[in-house]
């Protein structure tokens, strides 16, 4: 189907309309799922955050722990230096803790309980290390003793592994919401490119096919320019052969229709005469000699039957030669129906039709060769011409031989067919080869029935499909006749009218 300019421009712009549309929804998908991405990574790393800033800060109460112990057994003061390390590091670290747990609202209570609990932990651990280095041994020992400082860390451990358990679903949560956005945003981005380069297809196609027609219509605009003087060329021998058939169908009128008309008028004069005698015999009446009884039956039976014999016949033949132009004008008048014909079975149904007369003899017959399966034009006129020209050649067989007629289609370098159709006839003399094709004409022996206007019909049929008609033809061996047509009748009419 063409493509027309209107619907180039209203697709090409749907979906061009549909592609922004498309585009709008990826790009602000695809923000919105980025922004979520980034806010679950922020959730990823504040849990990672509270995660390490609770291991931290249990490992330096640990440090600070087994610094006091050992201070505590051996009263050296370089196993001080974890307790001292832990100390001055405490403060930070419980600092990060709650900067890192700001964004865990669930693990507000329990960071409190850390924050007294570490406290207390720090106040018994430096209790037990003034002691020592007062040397109040047995006091330090009392307090480590008391199972106070064992509590308070079981407290500590305890808490702090429930923030690290609750950062550590939290992580979990947020490292599955940050997948689930990414895979989100992967099949946005998938799904809206395979949209965007189906639309993209989709006008592709359309474009291509567009300017495909646009190339296919600007060859064959160069095609016209350049068959131009041809066809101008193709359009004056047809003006001038019509203008010939015109003159010769004029001369052909006036003289075949004159012909009868003037034995009508001569025959009518001569009865005026033939009446004589039997006017004279009437007036005489009753006196009239045996002559002239015998002059006035004469012309009645005789004179007076031949000549209305004449002028019947006359008018007989002018009935048929009015008939025979009637049939010229009305196959010019007829709308033609331009449709795919199945040449190839049109020819083997008309050879159909005459095989039977053709095969009545030993090696005898028809014989199709056609190499154009389908050709746009008029059936019905297609079917006339080939049962017309085979007909002639079914008649006009030679008397010596069996008849043999070859079918043949051929489609020309131009792409036009061509339909010939050989019999081995009793031919045409050259100088009848034009003739044959004028009205109530006929070439050679009339020993067939015939008005002449078969092949007047033919041409006429053939230059209305946009064709022509020739004949190649040897006395006394046979004769060809050559059909050539435009393959498609309706283009060939539009050429014509542009």
């Amino acid at each position: 189907m063409p493509i027309s300019q209107a619907f180039f421009q209203r697709s090409n712009a749907l979906l061009l309309a549909v592609g922004i549309a498309v585009l709008v929804v990826i790009v602000a998908t695809s923000l919105w799922l980025t922004a979520a991405s980034e806010r679950y990574f922020g959730e990823v790393t504040a849990a990672r955050a509270v995660r390490s800033a609770s291991a931290d800060l249990l490992s330096l109460v640990q440090d600070a722990e087994t610094g006091q112990r050992g201070f505590l057994l051996t009263r050296d003061e370089s196993y001080l230096e974890p307790y001292t390390a832990a100390v001055s590091r405490l403060a930070d670290q419980r600092v990060r803790l709650e900067q890192a747990a700001a964004r865990l609202r669930e693990v507000d209570p329990i960071l409190q309980r850390v924050t007294g609990a570490l406290d207390r932990k720090m106040a018994e651990l430096a209790a037990t290390v003034q002691a020592t280095r007062r040397g109040d041994v047995e006091a330090a020992t009392a307090l480590v003793r008391s199972g106070a400082g064992k509590r308070l860390m079981d407290e500590l451990r305890a808490d702090l592994n429930a923030i690290v358990a609750t950062s550590e679903t939290e992580l979990r949560e947020a490292i599955d919401a940050q997948l689930t956005a990414s895979n989100r945003l992967r099949w946005t981005t998938i799904i809206g490119a395979v949209l965007i380069l189906a639309m993209a297809g989709a006008a592709s196609w359309t474009i291509i096919s567009y300017t495909r027609e646009l190339v296919a219509a600007r060859r064959e605009v160069e095609v016209l320019n350049i068959g131009l003087e041809e066809r101008v060329r193709q359009r004056t021998d047809a003006l001038v052969k019509a203008n010939e058939e015109v003159q010769r169908f004029a001369y052909i009128v006036t003289h075949d229709l004159r012909a009868p008309l003037v034995n009508i008028m001569g025959f009518t004069s001569e009865l005026e005469a033939m009446f004589k005698p039997i006017d004279a015999y009437v007036e005489a009446g009753a006196a009239a000699s045996p002559e002239q009884k015998a002059a006035a039956e004469e012309a009645l039976r005789v004179d007076v039957a031949e000549a209305i014999g004449f002028i019947r016949s006359s008018t007989r033949k002018m009935d048929g030669l009015i008939n025979a132009i009637l049939k010229i004008s009305r196959e010019g008048r007829r709308e033609l129906r331009a449709e795919s014909v199945d040449l190839a079975a049109l020819i083997e149904t008309a050879a159909g039709a005459v095989h039977h007369q053709a095969s009545a003899e030993e090696d005898g017959g028809i014989a199709v060769d056609s190499q154009v399966p389908r050709i746009v034009s008029d059936r019905l006129s297609l079917d006339q011409i080939m049962g017309n020209l085979l007909d002639n050649a079914i008649k006009y067989r030679a008397p010596d031989r069996p008849i043999r007629i070859a079918v043949r289609t051929r489609r020309e370098r131009r792409g036009w067919v061509t339909i010939e159709i050989e019999d081995n006839g009793r031919g045409i003399a050259a100088s009848d080869h034009e003739r044959v094709f004028e009205l109530f004409r006929r070439s050679g022996a009339q020993n067939t029935a015939g008005e002449g206007i078969g092949l007047a019909h033919v041409r006429t049929m053939v230059r209305n499909l946009g064709g022509d008609i020739a004949v190649r033809s040897e006395l006394g061996k046979g004769t060809t006749f050559t059909v050539t047509l435009p393959p498609d009748l309706a283009a060939y009419r539009r050429s014509a009218e542009a």
